[in-house]
Formats: C-alpha cells, structure tokens, sequence
C-alpha cells in the first residue's frame, strides 16, 4: 500500500522502553492479512533502543508514520496519536504483545456485518504461558466469553470487557464520547464505559487473535492507575447513573469483594440497603452500616412498595452463576433487576 494510498484502519501504538519486545509486535503488525492500515507509533520517552527500532521500521514501511512527542505518560501519547489517525476506525496495539495475522480483518468484518457495534475486542491468550496463573486464566475465560453486545453489557460492571489492546473503534463513535481522557485510572476502561454510557455496542470478535504478554515490565503491574481501588471507583462512578433511583439497593455477597466494592460506594456517596450472604456466620451482623440477611429474606426485603435493585458482588464465576440462578428463581431479570459487579 502506498502511502497517498486510504487506510481503513489507524493503528495506534505508544512506545516506551519495548526494545526487547517490539521486534514480535512490529512482525505480527507486517503479516496481517488486511493491508490498509496505517500505524500511528510514538516513543514515549524511551531510553532504550526503542526509537531506532521505530525509525527503522517506517523506513522500510509507508504504512508506518512516526508521531514526535515528549514522553509525559499513556494517556497524552493516546491522545496525541488518535489525534493524528486518519482513517475511520481506530485500532489500538500494545508494544510487547503478537496480533495474529487475521486480527484487523476480522474486526473490520464485524464491524461490517453489525453496524450497531461501534468498537469491539478479540479473544485473548496471555503469554508466556507458565506466567499465566489461576487468576490470570481465569479472567482470560471470562474475557473470551463475552462475544456479543448482550454479554458484554451484561458484564459491563465486573471488569473491562474489551482488553484494550485488541481495541478496534469507529472514529465517529470514539469523537462523540470524548476519546481518551485523563482521570487518574485506567483510561481503557473509562472509554469503553463512556461508550455504553452514550448507548453505543460493544463486542467481541468470538476468536482468539491477540497473544497479550505477561510480566513485571507491564504498566498495569506497576502503577496504582490500573489497581483495584481505581477501578473499583470508576465502576462506582458510572454504575450510579444506571440504577432506578426508587428501589432500595442490596449487595449479594459480605466477602472480600462485596465489602470492598460497599466501601467504594460509600465513598462516592452511594447508599445501600442491606447485604446479602449465604455464610450463616455472618447473617446478623453489620457491615458498614448495613445489615447482612439471607437470600430466603430478599423476596420482602424491605417494606417497602420498590423492589429491591441487587448488586451481586463475589468474585468467583462459579458463585456469580449460581446466585445469577437464585435470582432467576426468585423472578429478577438481569440488568432490570440486578447486575454483577466486582
């Protein structure tokens, strides 16, 4: 493709230190099967052999257009390179991680096919494997689980459910929610809740397409913006708007998760009712300030006309299946009458 030439999707790939990675990343990027894209790439201050690496590579590709920046962080890189993209779709790509060859084409064909779908993801597989423990393996199951607007919507509150790297947006889309915006937490996940704030949908190409690469160098490993607390906040923040301000709030579960998530939404503001816990030990007691009762007292819990609005916070799959089921039991609809959170 030359350059003069349309691409159909910008790549967008902020650098930082990948000298021993970037090599893999700019190979998967040659070898995609869609053509037309361009690559939008930035050293964000690197002091390794990152920006050779870079200058080398758009020497030897037309598609490839350097971006001059001082390095002052993710997001500024983000914003700097979305602003210099030029074709209708927006792709994102993480400097240490392998895009399979067919990953922009078939994103572009869902995108395609389904044009109430403003962005969508991949299926994912962490890498080097034996780093891939329990937690990670299971979170890459989730993730690669949630292939259609349903799903993703349905487990919007539990974590981000596009990984950002494998991130392909309509331009037009990402404009109106405001693009990349910096809030102190994790800019990924703010964007794609701004996105379903804003009624768009979100999707997952039902394929693993993107190798996403595991170890100590990774900034969501360092820094506090990518922790639980932050996103936790963000959850909060954003969940608000979404419940019927009329019926009492419950928390299914009195664990780790749900006195976590309890706590965050007290410090936003947020008032609950009462939680809700299976463990005859802790029925009874009171946590912040609210009362634990049983799944048999939720039917006429409280006495009051609303029914109550249930948030199941528990952090295992498994738990969130089988309360999913005692819910539908009782007669609650998913997303009407209670949502997952973690």
């Amino acid at each position: 493709m030359s350059a003069a030439a349309e691409p159909r999707v910008s790549v967008l790939l902020p650098c930082r230190d990948a000298e021993p990675f970037l090599p893999e990343c700019i190979a998967s990027l040659r070898v995609q099967s869609e053509r037309r894209f361009e690559v939008l790439a930035l050293d964000d201050g690197s002091r390794d052999g990152t920006g050779a690496l870079l200058h080398a590579w758009a020497g030897r590709d037309s598609r490839v257009r350097l971006v001059d920046r001082a390095g002052t962080g993710i997001v500024a890189a983000l914003r700097r390179l979305a602003r210099a993209a030029r074709a209708p779709l927006i792709a994102r790509m993480d400097a240490d991680d392998i895009a399979r060859p067919g990953r922009l084409a078939a994103q572009l064909r869902l995108l395609a096919d389904r044009p109430h779908i403003a962005a969508c993801g991949t299926g994912v597989r962490y890498f080097p494997r034996p780093a891939a423990g329990s937690g990670y393996r299971r979170y890459e199951a989730w993730l690669n689980g949630l292939t259609d607007a349903a799903s993703v919507e349905r487990d919007l509150f539990v974590e981000c459910p596009i990984a950002h790297p494998t991130l392909m947006v309509r331009r037009t889309a990402f404009e109106a929610a405001g693009g990349y915006r910096e809030t102190g937490g994790p800019e990924d996940y703010d964007l794609i809740l701004r996105l379903a704030a804003a009624g768009y949908g979100l999707a997952n190409v039902p394929e693993v397409l993107h190798e996403w690469r595991l170890g100590a160098h990774r900034l969501s490993e360092r820094s506090a913006r990518y922790g639980p607390d932050a996103f936790r906040h963000l959850k909060v923040s954003f969940l608000a708007a979404r419940l019927p301000p009329d019926r009492p709030l419950l928390i299914w579960g009195a664990g780790r998760v749900g006195k976590a998530f309890a706590r965050a939404w007290r410090e936003e503001g947020g008032r609950f009712a009462a939680f809700v816990d299976l463990d005859p030990r802790k029925i009874g007691q009171t946590i912040h300030g609210a009362p634990v009762i049983r799944p048999d007292d939720l039917p006429a819990f409280p006495e009051t006309p609303a029914r109550p609005y249930v948030l199941l916070a528990v952090g295992t799959p498994g738990a969130r299946r089988d309360i999913r089921q005692a819910l539908d039991v009782m007669g609650f609809e998913e997303i009407e009458d209670y949502r997952a959170v973690a």
